[in-house]
């Protein structure tokens, strides 16, 4: 069976292209595929919204786009970069020099105040933003000596923002960002998103089941049992503060 391309319009700049990738796990004696000839491309600059319920596969589709996980089957290629075929020195690489991480849990050090937590981040990354400027452009200026403890849960999953872009890098992979916050909180997050992927022109792709964040990107991704099912592109955005869910 042929596999499907779900590509991006003629003439834009593709920096992902992920041809019939498979993933499979082997759990005792029982193998489960958690990616089934996935083929898709992704352009600079865009906001991609990846859906589907758990077990869809879309944590896996994200490892796989990160350099955290390679596919069992198939190709992906970030710009010259082979990942599939990498090895781990150059997945380390790939992912120093070019991604940036948002997880739904912040993952930040209790003891670093924020602006420490960012720093760590620049001092590896071979072009940074200034790490007082990436809090600035998430809104945190105010509370940049504070430390985890003493700020919200949207705050640090601000910081958490200002520590993946402060890489400069080029795309941002964000898994369920929203996912431990309350609603006003959450569209916080998400304006913060998105004026990243307006201002710095970053490839971001989020990974959610809440179908309203979809509103809000160039193009909807949906995965169900491993597989893309639909991939839709919105003739207009919509701006985080006019979502409902």
């Amino acid at each position: 069976m042929a596999t499907a391309r779900h590509g991006t319009a003629d003439g834009t700049d593709v920096v992902f292209h992920v041809h019939a990738v498979s993933k499979t796990y082997q759990t005792g004696d029982v193998t489960v595929a958690a990616l089934r000839s996935v083929s898709l491309d992704l352009a600079a600059g865009e906001f991609v919204v990846i859906l589907g319920p758990s077990g869809s596969g879309k944590s896996t589709l994200l490892n796989i786009l990160g350099g955290l996980d390679t596919p069992t089957a198939g190709d992906v290629r970030f710009r010259d970069h082979w990942l599939s075929q990498a090895g781990d020195a150059g997945l380390t690489r790939f992912r120093r020099e070019h991604v940036g991480f948002v997880f739904q849990f912040y993952n930040l050090i209790p003891s670093l105040t924020a602006l420490e937590n960012v720093i760590l981040v620049t001092e590896i990354a071979r072009h940074p933003m200034d790490a007082s400027e990436a809090l600035r452009r998430v809104g945190l200026t105010e509370r940049r000596n504070h430390f985890p403890s003493q700020l919200s849960g949207g705050e640090q999953q601000r910081v958490a923002i200002a520590r993946a872009i402060a890489k400069t890098p080029d795309i941002l992979l964000c898994d369920e960002p929203t996912g431990a916050l309350d609603y006003p909180t959450a569209k916080l997050v998400l304006d913060v998103l998105a004026q990243v992927n307006q201002q710095l022109r970053t490839l971001v792709a989020v990974i959610t089941h809440n179908t309203a964040i979809a509103a809000m990107a160039d193009r909807v991704v949906r995965l169900r049992s491993g597989e893309i099912i639909e991939v839709t592109r919105n003739a207009a955005k919509a701006r985080p503060d006019e979502l409902e869910w």
